[in-house]
């Protein structure tokens, strides 16, 4: 009896240790880095034809406005932020190597776990004779250019709707006097209605400026709904297992689907 304590104690610390540090930011770096290195350097060998991620694009055409042209910016940009949070956190710099295989196996059934999800949704739509939910990412041509593509969208739009989009909007909320668990949820939900809204065709009248987007999905409710559910998803994979696991799971969905 002892002894099966001792285990039971001694698993539970383990796991624990393990919670933790793959929730770290400079852990999270680690997971991710791969990912920047594949998807940048795919496109570089797929040549100017090659269709970048939404959020990609987004976030370039962004730097670009404001005179920052040079082209590994962005990723740089991915790795100051993250180590700028590591840093505001006070965190040891040490990386514990074996905590990555725990993070790949969490992302990938996260990912699964997600599909089923979606399968689920399609055929409750399907039963209501409603077009069935199409996955989160824009449609590339090319076995290579998917994944590549994917994994882009596991990075950057992690990167612009929960590691900088989410944080913010909580930050706006408690400063007009929102409790920090409502800053939360709110922050939660508001960005996943962007989220979903940010992969579908624009043509809006703000003001006197007439704003048209030619990437993306035309509208629907149906995957409208799903993908801001995902984004729900995501965001508290965000919150509770960090912007790594919270990455890897988005791109290993993305991944799943165009192979089903």
């Amino acid at each position: 009896m002892a002894s099966q304590t001792t285990t039971s104690s001694s698993t539970a610390t383990i796991l624990s240790a393990y919670w933790n540090e793959s929730a770290r930011p400079l852990v999270a770096l680690a997971f991710v880095g791969p990912m920047v290195l594949i998807y940048e350097g795919g496109l570089f060998l797929l040549g100017p034809q090659a269709m970048r991620n939404g959020a990609d694009v987004w976030l370039r055409d962004l730097l670009n406005g404001v005179g920052f042209t040079q082209y590994f910016l962005l990723p740089f940009l991915t790795c100051a932020i993250l180590l700028g949070w590591h840093h505001l956190n006070r965190e040891r710099w040490k990386v514990n190597l074996n905590a990555l295989y725990g993070m790949l196996l969490e992302a990938m059934l996260f990912g699964f776990v997600l599909l089923i999800l979606a399968r689920s949704l399609t055929g409750l739509l399907s039963s209501a004779a409603v077009p069935s939910v199409p996955h989160m990412a824009f449609q590339h041509s090319g076995g290579f250019g998917h994944i590549i593509s994917f994994l882009g969208a596991g990075i950057y739009e992690e990167l612009v709707f929960r590691l900088m989009l989410f944080p913010a909007l909580a930050s706006l909320l408690r400063l007009v006097g929102t409790p920090r668990r409502m800053s939360w949820v709110v922050s939660i939900f508001l960005s996943s209605l962007l989220f979903a809204a940010a992969h579908y065709q624009l043509d809006l009248m703000i003001g006197s400026h007439h704003l048209v987007t030619t990437v993306g999905d035309s509208f629907e409710w149906t995957s409208f709904l799903f993908r801001a559910s995902a984004g729900v998803f995501f965001a508290s994979l965000f919150l509770s297992r960090g912007f790594g696991v919270a990455a890897g799971a988005h791109a290993f969905y993305d991944i799943l689907v165009s192979m089903v």
